[in-house]
Order: structure tokens, then sequence, then C-alpha cells
């Protein structure tokens, strides 16, 4: 037992909880802000000031909305699952936060030991499938929380959450399939370093990313695709009985899924962490490899924003489907063309490996 704990590289292990802490507090701040900027941008396309009066120009109001969410009080109906009913938001929160696991949010620290730390918390050679599989258990926090809550629009309103998770899910998976025959790896680490001072994966493949994008909107329940929260038809959605934090942490899963959404865009088809125009490697003997990992997080947080204010653009501009067109879109217009698209890709990759020979 001694030996097995010598064994253990404690210095490796202190990095990575550092490095998880301070990406969970960075979600969950992004997520808070996310809020702002939506409100602030909704403002502004409807010719209105919007949060102002919280700090100043409203900068202070996310704080003051989650005050107000832990504050408020907490409300179990009495005939809901209880149990059930506590775990559905759990789940939606955590399986929104383990996506950012796989993610790799720049290159590496050098430190005078000559010790590196990489800046991401776990380079597995199957990421895409692990941020799939997590993603895929989020529809059990959807699915929970509306039946837990025994109440019959919240079920309905998870029922077609979960179906539309489910259906989009296809497509989203289809179009990475097309990507992955360029790549040959599944590892979003190996992806950002195949794109690094080279050509993105999005001039190979748009209309992969066009469809990725669509389905992204699905998953995070994002208008034209929040049908799940249909106030008109659903009251409120799935979270209905939910009050205080519990529904604090609905509302925030949604955000991070959102954030998270558009990392993994951004590494797939954006280059990641790359620095647009400037080669990395050259800037690196020049400022030092600390300086260039702070300018290749801050490329990479850039993209993320341009993505995050396109989803936040579209719902303030796109009307919400029917319920029909949205499964309509799914199964009949997205899962052929993600099937066209991986078919002529390996069309493609094959003429390639062939030297362009019949």
């Amino acid at each position: 037992m001694h030996s097995i704990l010598l064994a253990i590289d404690w210095t490796l292990i202190i990095e990575k909880l550092i490095l998880i802490a301070v990406i969970v507090s960075l979600c969950l701040v992004v997520a808070m802000y996310e809020t702002y900027a939506e409100r602030k941008i909704a403002a502004f396309i409807q010719d209105r000031r919007g949060p102002s009066r919280a700090g100043p120009f409203g900068i202070l109001q996310p704080l003051a909305d989650g005050l107000k969410l832990f504050m408020k009080e907490e409300i179990i109906p009495t005939l809901s699952n209880k149990m059930l009913f506590v775990m559905g938001p759990g789940i939606a929160m955590l399986t929104a936060m383990m996506t950012s696991a796989v993610v790799p949010w720049s290159s590496h620290l050098l430190f005078k030991s000559g010790r590196t730390v990489d800046l991401q918390i776990a380079d597995v050679n199957i990421g895409i499938l692990y941020i799939f599989g997590v993603v895929s258990m989020g529809v059990y926090g959807v699915m929970i929380g509306g039946w837990a809550s025994n109440n019959k629009f919240s079920l309905l309103a998870a029922i077609r959450g979960a179906s539309q998770i489910i259906s989009y899910e296809l497509a989203m998976g289809l179009s990475l399939i097309a990507l992955l025959m360029l790549t040959g790896s599944l590892s979003l680490k190996t992806i950002v370093g195949q794109q690094l001072d080279h050509t993105y994966y999005i001039v190979y493949q748009p209309l992969g990313f066009f469809i990725f994008l669509v389905c992204a909107f699905a998953e995070c329940n994002r208008t034209p695709f929040d049908l799940s929260e249909a106030e008109s038809e659903l009251n409120f959605g799935y979270h209905q009985e939910y009050s205080s934090m519990k529904l604090g942490f609905y509302l925030f899963a949604e955000y991070v899924n959102m954030f998270i959404s558009s990392a993994v865009m951004a590494t797939l088809f954006f280059g990641g962490y790359d620095i647009p125009f400037v080669n990395d490697l050259s800037l690196g003997q020049h400022i030092g490899q600390n300086w260039l990992a702070i300018l290749e997080g801050l490329s990479f947080f850039l993209k993320i924003a341009c993505f995050i204010f396109v989803f936040i653009w579209v719902r303030w501009t796109v009307p919400r489907f029917r319920y029909d067109q949205l499964m309509n879109l799914g199964w009949k217009g997205l899962i052929p063309l993600a099937l066209v698209n991986m078919l002529i890709t390996g069309f493609v990759v094959l003429l390639k490996q062939n030297h362009w020979h019949f």
C-alpha cells in the first residue's frame, strides 16, 4: 500500500484538481454573464436599454439574479417523487459541466523546473465519443425532472425535449463521422493540433459544420428549437414545478451547454485555440510559451464568444418552429443531408488515398 502511495504523482493530481476548479468556476461565470449578454443584445435588437440598475451598465445583474434564486422559497410538490425531483436538475447540471473535461482550452504552461502543465483536464483518445456519451445522459435530467414533478404539462414538455435531443443527436453524430474521416482521430487535442497553422476544417466541411450548428441549437433547447419550453402551449416547460436554485440549475445547465457547444464547434471546425493568421510556433519563440498559452486561450474564448453571439442573435430574430416541423427537419432534412455529406467525404478521401486515380 505504501509503495502504491509513493508511485502516485501527487503533483499531477493537485494540478488537475486546480484545473478542474478553475474550469468549473469559469463555466459558471460565463453562464452567468451569458444571461447578461442575452438581455443586452435582446434590448439592442428591440431598441431598449436592458439591465441598467445593478451596477454600471447593469453589469452586476447576473449576481442579483443568482442571489434572488438562492433566496427564493424552495417548494417541492406534495405528490412528486421527491428523490427524483431533486436528482433531475442535479443530473442536468452535472452532465453540462462534465463535457468541459476533454476540451483543450490552450496549449500548455511551462515552469522553470521544466514541468509542463496541459490546459486540458483529460486528453482521452475518444474525446468526441466521451462528449456524446455525457450529452446523451443529459436527457435523463430533462426526463426525470418532468416525470417526477407529477404534472402533465411538465411530462409532455419532458417527452418533447427528450425526443428532440435524441433525434438531433443522430444528425449531429453523422455530421461528425465525415469530419473524423479527415482527422483520423477522436481526440480533440489531436484535431486542434492538425489545424494549428494550417487550414481549418470549416473549409473542408462547411456542410458538416452547418448541420452540427443546427443540431447544437436543438441540443441546447435554444430558439427556434425550444419546443420543450413553449410557454403558450405547455405553460413553462419541464421545469414548471421547480423553484429556487433547482430551477437555477436547469437554467444554468442550458447556458453551460451553450458555452461548451460553442467551445466544441470552435475546436472541431475553427482550429480551437489556434491564433488566426499567426504562426503560433514562431510567436512562442519570441514571447515565450506561457504568454503564447495566454494569447491562445484568449483567441479560443473570442471564437467561443462569436458562437454565443450567434446563439443569442438567432433567438431574437427567428420564430419558434411547430413541433411537427422540428421533427421533420431532423429526420427528413438533416439526417439525409448528413448521410450525403458523409458519402461525399468518404468518396473524396478514397480518391485522395489512391492519388486521385480510379
